[in-house]
């Protein structure tokens, strides 16, 4: 089994994206399946364009996005992304979309192909806060969810597809009082839980 795991880059005023940097310690070996680790631009479209040609170069299973969510207590899975683009804050290439449909001939919203309860029920026995999201939001995190499902649907019907939101790390919120954070080794078992949860239910 293939796994193509994906994490952003920084975007915004950090320096730091903790996505990119918990996927890069993920191990590349995890219950027998292979992990190809990818750092994708925070940016619209582009962004889709680099997993696109990634799931063409490795032929992966399993496509699993990581990224970051600011403000929130816990490792989140994603339910369902939403066929919108509103930026709050530009791209890392300017770009603010308003309101703007991603693909006119796609579904309204694509909920994940992952065992996202179990995923949760996992990371939270390792003593890790973590709970189901229902809103991916409407920034790139939203953006790549939305276009890796509607890959899947009109082409790579064989993979499974989800994201996951990870918080700041502590050093993003030094000058942030009362923001929540986790530190890069529990992203790390995290995601580790998760990816072999997602293993052996595909199995």
């Amino acid at each position: 089994m293939k796994v193509l795991l994906t994490g952003f880059d920084p975007f915004g005023d950090d320096k730091i994206n903790p996505a990119i940097e918990a996927v890069r310690m993920i191990p590349d070996k995890l219950q027998q399946a292979e992990i190809f680790k990818l750092e994708i631009p925070t940016v619209f479209n582009k962004s889709a364009e680099v997993v696109y040609e990634a799931i063409l170069k490795y032929h992966p299973d399993i496509v699993l996005n990581i990224g970051q969510a600011g403000g929130r207590y816990g490792i989140t899975p994603e339910r369902v992304a939403i066929n919108l683009d509103d930026a709050r804050i530009p791209d890392n290439e300017g770009q603010q979309p308003l309101e703007k449909i991603i693909h006119s001939d796609g579904e309204n919203a694509y909920f994940s192909q992952l065992p996202i309860r179990k995923i949760v029920e996992a990371i939270n026995k390792e003593s890790l806060h973590s709970y189901i999201s229902t809103t991916a939001g409407t920034f790139v995190c939203n953006h790549i969810m939305y276009q890796v499902q509607y890959m899947i649907d009109k082409k790579f019907k064989h993979v499974k597809g989800g994201f996951i939101h990870i918080p700041f790390l502590p050093s993003q919120v030094i000058n942030k009082p009362n923001t929540p954070c986790l530190s890069i080794h529990d992203d790390v078992i995290g995601i580790t839980k998760a990816i072999e949860v997602i293993v052996n239910e595909s199995k």
